[in-house]
């Protein structure tokens, strides 16, 4: 800075709406959004979840439907959340691997009927597992590493098969990423992306999700082997090195509001693309925030979604996106 005060004031750029827009360091739009959504059994049918006001749970008909709403207003891509009935649900999560379940009917519908939009699928185990867990628990309730990345190779393939277009591993087991790159090349699918879920915290932010899925209450014990501490940094640094050098083509911080100095640290160590997950209790908040006149919706929506651009974010996951892109829209 050459100059100082009065010749230098940082106000006169700042004393009209078109200059504010003119020197505006950070850009939101609608392609930077991707909506999560919650697919449910049956035909024409809508469950409300409770405790995500605002968010349904929809069948395969009402999830295409979103879609084009999705793409109308410059939505570019949609992720998918199956909620399996009670009675597939085992202790192995054999339901993953059936080609005809939720999730891969789901897509299917989608590239028929939308092929425009992009679809990311969730690799885990926890929607089919009985347990709630994300892998397979040995005898003592220790999740195993090796056995469930088996599994997961081959939930994503079932999915890379049905035409998923993004392989969203969020279980954090070990070596599961290079596993499914190999298996993915190794079954023709060399354009379908992997978007790891790099640094996936074992958070207090989830509950609201697991509604949604059906797997409250299911949960034996906590995720801690598997998810990161949250006191822990470097820590995320190395997961993501390590997922990069397996083979992912994007990484992911979740949740994210209180993770933003993790997404920093990546998009600067990395740079490469970088997403975050808006999670279930960050969404929940914000609402429980705009009911009780605590905050504007709309002006909360939209500060924590650009406060993701500004850290470093290509992108962010968001049960705000449709609500965000239509206030985008103007």
């Amino acid at each position: 800075m050459t100059a100082s005060f009065p010749a230098l004031r940082l106000r006169r750029t700042r004393s009209a709406p078109w200059s504010r827009a003119l020197h505006a360091e950070t850009l939101l739009t609608p392609a930077d959004l991707i909506w999560p959504l919650f697919i449910s059994e049956g035909k024409g049918v809508e469950e409300p979840i409770a405790s995500l006001p605002g968010v349904s749970r929809w069948s395969v008909d009402g999830i295409v439907a979103r879609a084009k709403e999705a793409r109308d207003l410059g939505i570019t891509c949609i992720a998918l959340f199956p909620n399996t009935p009670p009675a597939l649900r085992t202790e192995r999560g054999e339901e993953a691997l059936n080609p005809d379940n939720l999730m891969c009917r789901a897509i299917r519908a989608l590239k028929d009927h939308v092929p425009e939009v992009g679809v990311l699928t969730d690799v885990a185990l926890d929607p089919y597992t009985a347990h709630g867990h994300d892998g397979l628990v040995d005898d003592a309730g220790y999740v195993v590493n090796d056995t469930t990345s088996d599994l997961l190779v081959a939930q994503a393939l079932n999915q890379a098969q049905a035409g998923a277009d993004i392989i969203a591993p969020s279980d954090m087991m070990d070596g599961r990423v290079g596993a499914i790159r190999a298996a993915l090349e190794g079954d023709g699918h060399v354009n379908v992306q992997i978007m790891a879920y790099a640094a996936k915290y074992a958070s207090a932010f989830y509950g609201p999700f697991r509604d949604a899925v059906g797997s409250r209450g299911l949960l034996k014990g906590d995720k801690k082997t598997y998810q990161m501490d949250y006191a822990n940094a470097e820590e995320a640094l190395r997961e993501v090195a390590a997922d990069l050098s397996e083979g992912a083509d994007s990484v992911m911080v979740k949740p994210g509001l209180p993770y933003l100095d993790i997404v920093r640290r990546v998009k600067e160590r990395f740079e490469v693309p970088v997403f975050a997950y808006q999670v279930s209790g960050e969404y929940a908040m914000i609402e429980a925030a705009a009911a009780a006149g605590a905050g504007d919706r709309d002006a909360l929506v939209l500060e924590t979604l650009m406060a993701f651009k500004r850290a470093g974010c290509t992108g962010v996951l968001t049960y705000h996106a449709v609500h965000a892109a239509r206030l985008l829209h103007g």
